[in-house]
């Protein structure tokens, strides 16, 4: 069995009330979803997040590691997949969309990106974001 292993982040606005969170169309499959990818070398898993929020979006981010989402699924026959999500918090909105990677992206409310989330699974991260956020 591969196994594979990939890292991003629940992107949200800091000191913005109520809080928006970026979700971007990705170009493999074109679903929308976080920022991720997979972890190169030797990197940690929060260096993963930070470079492939940097590469996707060109946002200087910080990360909140308190939180830490794992997602276990099995993205073709032959294959299992662990994607780590942690928070992240952006001063600012304005990103620089990796044109191979991102087909769009967005900033919205917590209704807004639970309605526009394609996949189930990052429907619950995104929740368990807010209620991370909600008691912090």
């Amino acid at each position: 069995m591969k196994q594979e292993k990939s890292c991003g982040a629940i992107i949200v606005t800091k000191g913005i009330e109520p809080p928006k969170f970026l979700l971007i169309k990705h170009h493999n499959g074109g679903h929308w979803a976080f920022p991720k990818g997979h972890v190169e070398g030797t990197e940690t898993e929060e260096e993963t997040a930070l470079r492939e929020i940097m590469e996707e979006t060109h946002l200087t981010v910080e990360l909140d590691t308190h939180f830490r989402h794992v997602v276990h699924y099995s993205p073709y026959e032959g294959t299992v997949k662990d994607v780590i999500y942690f928070i992240a918090y952006a001063a600012e909105q304005a990103i620089q969309k990796q044109e191979e990677e991102v087909l769009d992206s967005t900033w919205l409310s917590f209704e807004a990106a639970l309605a526009l989330i394609t996949y189930e699974n990052d429907r619950i991260v995104l929740e368990a974001a807010m209620n991370y956020l909600i008691k912090n």
